[in-house]
């Protein structure tokens, strides 16, 4: 039985017990929300949670606290698109933050738990607020109290790996008002390390062991980012400022040993250097105003500038007989920069003229461009040489415009969302690849919903997206480690995707949450590797595809099978993919085009056909002290190159924690993390032209082992 297989299994398994458990747990529960905490809503639409019900997670931060949000997955949004898809879900006083490097995930790290009054869920129209195609918004409730003194709130952490040196990150910030401004001001640093080992045999055309691999990778560094928020009533019109600095500098090095097999002939060594550092600043404001009793207007500007700069080289030795005469046989150097920057202005109107209707128009015109160049050198011992890699100084430009007309009509216990957008950009390129292209898309979009109670809520969408091209596509630049170019695509179109789904939540009282969505999307010029001949490919369109799946999320409070103060919180993905292949003319799965796993916990989003995570916790109040753990898994990735298969398995991550609040007002919290210390793989397949269309020229099987991890973090504020 294979291993795909039995992943699906363990995964269908793991969704019935846990379902069942949901069930057995909430009997005799009534439907509707507890009047305790949260408590009951005039509004079916909203379901309120006081900060009084957090105060068993003992929160120091806003973010402590919607982490505990059942039902609720935090959205960090989309930094590549534009402004209106990058707020994510979540709503600070009704206002989303106008921000995008900023994350909204951040913003509330530095907002302390003692200013929110209440974190509302959204799931429909509601004083006039724009869900911009969320199913649902967390929105955070500050106190209104203009006497209280300054909130500060910081935290430090110390991670070590078991295998490598410490990391040490930590964060201020202060939360005000100056006259009648009020605002925000943080700095966060960190000193990273990062490393793995790598295990890696190779098989010749024949499927024999020809080479053995062991390598090890440490990289580290520092990063820190500054920033600045404030807000204030300037007559009629409450005003917005943003900016926030970013820098890192970091350092790598892989160092890995071939050996042959069998043993017998030399070996050689290979070390991959590289040398990263980014400049970056974001500045934004905003001005909202009540135009009229019913029309509100906002309208915001935004600019990021940023620069990246990073010097790597490879150089490979040779060892003969195991003896100590060594000779350099090869070194390549490329000294790469980009410059990107990003201006945004943005229009929105929300009308309330008409009774039980909410008609809002957005506007927004976006200017995007990166400029990438490359130097690159070869020496294979007769002295260095400029070796032009094509497209790879280049400067690309977008500019464009995204118009938004939608209307909300509440009909009872129905409420129906429908609208148009449209959408125009220029994309032109200079430099190595000259070309103007120009696109034009209509976006409608509609969402019914059904609310019986604050309980139980149906929502149907249908709607169009179009997706915001990674410029980077554009450019060519080096795979070091596989030896190998990634060539830029001057011709990438954007994908269009018509989106159908179906979600059903129900609340079993103020923490138990059950939700369950379906969902089919119909994609036109589906993002994938496109063949330029029987060796070469890039990322490219290669016509239609579809995606479809269902997902699952639970919060399910474990008092009633005699473990008080625990709870499970369960997300669970699973989905298909089909699109013609390019080089087979087959149907297959579309490819996975996210980069390597780099950092914990394993992400829920790709292009894979199952996901699941499993969080536990158990809170002792009396003793202020709290354990759990969770469990994460995703299935493979697979690539589909013109002429490789390349799938990455990720495996099983496991981690724990205990925490306290015993002393000195402290938060004071032991994790675990990569207890299993389990490897992630990659079965890399090369055929010595078109993919199983030619026979195999070498495999490569990857084992790579990231060790336990230990930290130890204090937090406060006051």
């Amino acid at each position: 039985m294979s291993k795909n297989i039995l992943h699906k299994i363990y995964l269908v398994l793991l969704l019935g017990l846990f379902t069942c458990t949901s069930v057995i747990a909430q009997q005799n529960i009534p439907s509707t929300i507890s009047t305790n905490s949260p408590e009951n809503s005039e509004e079916e639409e909203i379901v309120e949670y006081l900060a009084s019900f957090f105060q068993r997670y003992s929160p120091n931060t806003a973010y402590d606290m919607i982490q505990q949000l059942p039902g609720f997955q935090l959205d960090d949004g989309d930094a590549s698109r534009g402004l209106g898809a990058a707020a994510g879900n979540v709503l600070i006083n009704d206002r989303r933050p106008s921000a995008k490097q900023d994350l909204p995930s951040v913003i509330l790290t530095r907002i302390p738990a003692s200013l929110v009054e209440r974190i509302e869920l959204i799931r429909g129209q509601v004083r006039d607020i724009d869900l911009q195609g969320q199913s649902v918004i967390a929105n955070i409730i500050l106190r209104d109290d203009s006497d209280s003194p300054a909130a500060i709130s910081w935290d430090a952490t110390w991670r070590y790996n078991l295998t490598l040196k410490s990391t040490y990150e930590g964060g201020i910030s202060i939360s005000d008002k100056w006259n009648d401004i009020d605002y925000n001001a943080g700095l966060e640093m960190r000193y990273l390390t990062r490393g793995d080992h790598t295990f890696q045999n190779t098989f010749d055309s024949d499927d024999v062991f020809s080479e053995k691999r062991n390598d090890e990778f440490f990289a580290n560094g520092i990063r820190g980012s500054a920033n600045l928020n404030t807000a204030s009533w300037i007559a009629e019109n409450f005003v917005k400022f943003n900016t926030t600095i970013t820098w890192e500098d970091r350092q790598g090095l892989r160092q890995a040993t071939r050996i042959p097999q069998p043993q017998g002939g030399g070996f050689r060594e290979e070390f991959i250097a590289d040398d990263f550092k980014l400049r970056s600043f974001e500045v934004g404001g905003d001005v909202e105003r009540k135009l009229t009793p019913d029309l509100q207007g906002t309208a915001i500007v935004l600019l990021i500038r940023s620069k990246e700069d990073t010097f790597t080289s490879l150089r490979r030795t040779a060892l003969h007989h195991f003896q100590d005469n060594v000779r350099r046989t090869f070194l390549r150097i490329a000294d790469a920069d980009a410059r990107s920057t990003e201006g945004i202005a943005r229009l929105e109107f929300d009308w309330t003229g008409i009774s039980d209707h909410t008609i809002q128009a957005n506007l927004e015109g976006a200017f995007n461009s990166l400029d990438g160049g490359l130097i690159q050198t070869e020496d294979t011992g007769a002295g260095a040489i400029d070796i032009d890699v094509l497209g790879a100084n280049t400067l690309v430009e977008e500019v464009r415009w995204d118009f938004l007309l939608k209307d909300t009509w509440t009909l009872g216990n129905f409420e129906m969302d429908y609208g148009l957008g449209a959408e125009i950009s220029t994309i032109s390129q200079t430099g190595d690849a000259e070309l103007e292209r120009s696109f034009t898309f209509l976006k409608p979009q509609g969402v019914l919903t059904y609310t019986t109670n604050q309980g139980q809520q149906t929502k149907l969408r249908i709607s169009r997206e179009v997706s915001q091209l990674n410029f980077e596509d554009f450019v060519s630049g080096n795979v070091f480690e596989d030896d190998e170019v990634a060539l830029g695509n001057s011709e990438l179109q954007p994908d269009a995707t018509w989106i159908a789904e179906v979600i059903h939540e129900r609340r079993f009282g103020p923490q138990s949450v059950l939700k369950l969505s379906a969902f089919h999307h119909w994609i036109s010029n589906t993002l994938d590797f496109l063949p330029l001949s029987d060796t070469l490919d890039t990322v490219g369109n290669i016509g239609k595809g579809k995606r479809w799946g269902v997902e699952i999320e639970s919060t399910i409070p474990l008092e009633r099978v005699g473990l008080v103060g625990a709870r499970l919180d369960i997300i669970a993905r699973w989905q298909d993919s089909s699109v013609v292949d390019p080089v087979t003319g087959e149907n297959r799965v579309i490819s996975d085009r996210t980069p390597p796993m780099r950092l914990m916990p394993l992400g829920f989003r790709s292009e894979n056909n199952f996901a699941v995570a499993i969080d536990y916790r158990q809170d002792f109040q009396t003793q202020q002290v709290a354990w759990g753990w969770d469990i994460r898994s995703r299935g493979d990735r697979p690539r589909f190159r013109v002429d490789e298969l390349d799938v990455i398995d990720e495996g099983t991550e496991f981690n724990a924690f205990v925490e306290t609040t015993r002393w000195f007002g402290l938060k004071m919290t032991l994790d675990v993390q990569n207890i299993l210390d389990l490897k992630d793989s990659r079965d890399r397949i090369r055929f010595v032209g078109e993919r199983d269309l030619t026979h195999v020229g070498f495999r490569e099987h990857r084992d790579r082992l990231r060790s336990i991890r230990v930290a130890f973090s204090v937090s406060g504020s006051f």
